[in-house]
């Protein structure tokens, strides 16, 4: 016998259909709340990024308010030791005048001293009369006149010597006490100043460490951006193409401006490319770290010719020419001479920037452009 299953009845299949119905419509949400969690999971992230992205650039504002205050900071610092330096130069140069001084001042008293026993002593020299009375003839006697206004006038000279020398001693005195005042204030604002930048610097340091994913993406494409400015640099030098002034920047010349002579400096620029890459080392001044006046100092003293390592001293000096006016080699400042380059053309500029960065081409447009300063021609 044939076994059959018994017939369904209507309301059992209509039961089945509907819990078929129940689970396709679970699975539908199910899938639904999958691809909810999804966008939602996709915005967040999407918001997280924005956020971030927001925050680094507020550190990055924060970051260069402090790059331009310890760029003054430096330079100012910088400034300081170049005080310094020529005070201790004129201290060296007064105490070996002082030692002179004293030295011919004993002389000229010597001679004053043996002046006044010879005449105390010789009958001939206690009165013209005298002289009168021994002469034997008229060529002796105009001999014994001429003889005493020559003693005169020796014993005048000597009398003037040793006050000439006494006047002396004392100028030097009074420069080396007002030199050494100088140099214990100088000393003072150095540490005061050091003190700043070293403040500055540890805000800047954890700054950075807020936003480390961040810089480094924007260390890599600046790095590549570098590669190619320094590319298209070496290129002109290499061809010795002049390059005009760069995209927008007038050429025309002030009314009642001097007019500089021409460039004869432009040979720094193939030495300053040599040094490209370098890290910025506040105070610096070789190739193992740079500032700003550090570099430009370096760079010429390889051509003979000596500068300050500051900027604010070197912006007195040289010839000044306008934004307009540039040609390679011609120093270029900004924010009031608080930071400063050497102009290579095309619009361009090479620079030790600030701390945590390195020896680098810039376009002197935008920031620099509006915090330009001045130029000067060495």
């Amino acid at each position: 016998m044939t076994y059959r299953p018994p017939p369904v009845r209507p309301s059992t299949q209509i039961f089945r259909v509907l819990v078929a119905s129940g689970r396709k419509r679970q699975a539908q949400a199910f899938i639904f709340c999958i691809a909810a969690l999804c966008a939602a999971a996709s915005a967040n992230a999407a918001g997280t990024v924005a956020s971030k992205q927001a925050q680094a650039q507020q550190v990055l504002a924060q970051i260069q308010k402090i790059d331009n205050s310890l760029g003054a900071a430096v330079e100012s610092y910088n400034l300081a030791n170049v005080r310094l330096q020529k005070i201790e130069s004129d201290q060296r140069e007064n105490r070996l005048q002082l030692k002179i001084t004293r030295a011919n001042l004993k002389i000229a008293q010597d001679s004053l001293a043996v002046r006044l026993v010879h005449a105390y002593t010789s009958t001939q020299d206690n009165s013209t009369l005298s002289v009168l009375l021994g002469a034997s003839s008229l060529d002796d006697l105009l001999n014994r006149l001429e003889a005493v206004n020559s003693t005169s006038q020796q014993d005048a000279s000597i009398v003037q010597q040793v006050t000439s020398f006494k006047a002396a001693i004392e100028r030097h005195r009074a420069a080396l006490r007002t030199a050494h005042s100088q140099q214990q204030t100088i000393v003072a604002e150095k540490a005061a100043q050091k003190q700043r930048i070293e403040s500055q610097l540890a805000s800047r340091r954890q700054l950075l460490s807020s936003i480390k994913g961040q810089i480094a993406r924007i260390r890599a494409a600046e790095v590549a951006q570098q590669r190619q400015l320094a590319a298209a640099a070496r290129s002109r030098l290499a061809a010795g193409i002049a390059v005009p002034v760069g995209i927008g920047i007038s050429a025309a010349t002030p009314e009642g401006s001097t007019v500089a002579p021409p460039n004869v400096h432009g040979g720094v620029v193939g030495i300053a490319m040599q040094y490209l890459g370098v890290p910025y080392v506040w105070g610096g001044s070789s190739p193992r770290g740079f500032d700003c006046s550090g570099l430009v100092a370096y760079v010429f003293a390889q051509i003979g010719i000596s500068l300050p390592h500051s900027s604010y001293a070197m912006y007195g000096m040289g010839t000044p020419v306008s934004i307009g006016e540039l040609q390679p080699g011609d120093l270029v400042f900004f924010s009031g001479a608080s930071h400063m380059g050497i102009y290579i053309g095309g619009g361009q500029f090479i620079h030790a920037p600030h701390t945590g960065d390195v020896v680098k081409i810039s376009s002197l447009s935008g920031y620099y452009s509006s915090n330009f300063a001045g130029g000067r021609r060495i």
